[in-house]
C-alpha cells in the first residue's frame, strides 16, 4: 500500500473516531483510496480495511468501557443505523448505542453496498445502503 492511501485510511479513520465525518464522507473517502470493504471488532479495539489487491491497514480505538450487551437488539442497532444516516448520530455516540445493543462488530461492504452488523451468538442485521 502506497503512503498516500495509508494516510488517507487513516486520517479518515481518526476522523470518524472524532465524529467529526459522518458516514456518507467515510464511505465517499474510502472509496477514493479504493477500499473495498472493512471490519470493525469492538471486543478487539480493532478496525481492518481491506484493498482488492490484498494490502490491509489496521488500526485500534479504544475498547468500550462498559462492555457490550449480552442480548443482541436488532431494533436498537437499526435505530442507531437511522440516527447516523440522517446525520443525528456521529460515530462515537453510534459505537455506544450499538454496544448497547449488544452488537461486537460489523462489516461494511463497500463495493456490496451494504454492512452486517453482528452479535455475539452469531445474530446479524443486514443494512443496505441507501440510494
Amino acid at each position: 500500500m502506497n503512503a498516500t492511501t495509508h494516510a488517507t485510511i487513516q486520517s479518515t479513520f481518526e476522523a470518524s473516531n472524532q465524529g467529526s465525518i459522518h458516514f456518507g464522507q467515510v464511505i465517499g473517502q474510502l472509496v477514493g483510496a479504493g477500499v473495498e470493504s472493512y471490519h470493525v471488532d469492538y471486543r478487539s479495539g480493532r478496525t481492518t480495511y481491506y484493498l482488492p489487491d490484498g494490502d490491509t491497514a489496521d488500526f485500534s480505538f479504544e475498547r468500550p468501557q462498559h462492555g457490550i450487551a449480552d442480548a443482541f437488539d436488532g431494533a436498537v442497532v437499526r435505530a442507531a443505523i437511522l440516527g447516523a444516516q440522517q446525520g443525528r448520530v456521529m460515530y462515537p455516540e453510534f459505537k455506544q448505542r450499538t454496544q448497547q445493543a449488544g452488537c461486537v462488530g460489523y462489516t461494511v461492504w463497500i463495493t456490496g453496498r451494504h454492512v452486517v452488523y453482528l452479535g455475539r451468538r452469531g445474530e446479524t442485521h443486514v443494512e443496505r445502503f441507501p440510494n
